[in-house]
């Protein structure tokens, strides 16, 4: 049966934390708030988890999850070939909604799906998620939802989709922008908008002036 705690409590936050990184070290999923919508989390390095995941939303493997990770300086050990666009990037926009696809390291150990080498990663601006991220380093982390429904703003709506295919459900309160991150392609010559979201096309382009647009 799910279990869910409330995370704005002070008195029992770092009990709740540690509890949720041992269960994602044990290969079972969380709900968990970011700073867009919720999340459905599961350790990174866990192909296992990662499949339950999907298989929570109702997903295939030919749509990898995102990864969050609980400081910039992270996508080193991630990211091949981290290059200056990608650092200008990180630095005006993370933490923050805006999530960037960029070739993998080939040599990680992991399997997030069939994502043809790249994997696209995130540092959300949001302390709980940041603090349980300092305890686990990087998830697995999709809208909490089923496949084709919007994203979970709340605990309540998440587990009224996820039900108890999720071990923890983290109650951080509502989030309120309801919008998922923007999305840009490094992967390619020249920068590309996937998603358009919270993150502007004319503030990518103070930092990116090439940056082709989702017409382009």
């Amino acid at each position: 049966m799910s279990r869910r705690f409330d995370v704005t409590q002070s008195d029992i936050r770092d009990l709740v934390l540690d509890e949720c990184a041992r269960v994602s070290e044990t290969g079972n999923l969380l709900v968990i708030p970011t700073d867009t919508v919720y999340g459905i989390a599961a350790d990174a390095f866990s192909a296992s988890a990662v499949s339950a995941l999907l298989a929570a939303k109702g997903r295939g493997r030919d749509m990898p999850p995102p990864v969050l990770v609980p400081r910039a300086e992270t996508v080193f050990g991630l990211v091949d070939g981290v290059n200056e666009t990608m650092l200008a990037l990180t630095a005006r926009f993370w933490p923050g909604p805006l999530t960037i696809i960029a070739n993998a390291q080939p040599s990680l150990d992991w399997d997030l799906g069939d994502t043809h080498g790249t994997v696209a990663v995130r540092m959300p601006d949001d302390e709980y998620a940041l603090a349980l991220l300092g305890r686990t380093g990087p998830l697995a982390v999709s809208s909490a939802n089923i496949s084709g429904q919007p994203a979970a703003t709340s605990a309540d709506e998440a587990m009224e989709m996820l039900g108890d295919d999720v071990d923890i459900y983290v109650d951080g309160g509502a989030r309120t922008s309801g919008s998922s991150s923007t999305i840009i392609d490094l992967t390619g010559d020249v920068p590309r908008i996937v998603r358009e979201g919270p993150v502007t096309v004319a503030e990518l382009r103070e930092t990116v002036p090439d940056i082709l647009d989702l017409d382009g």
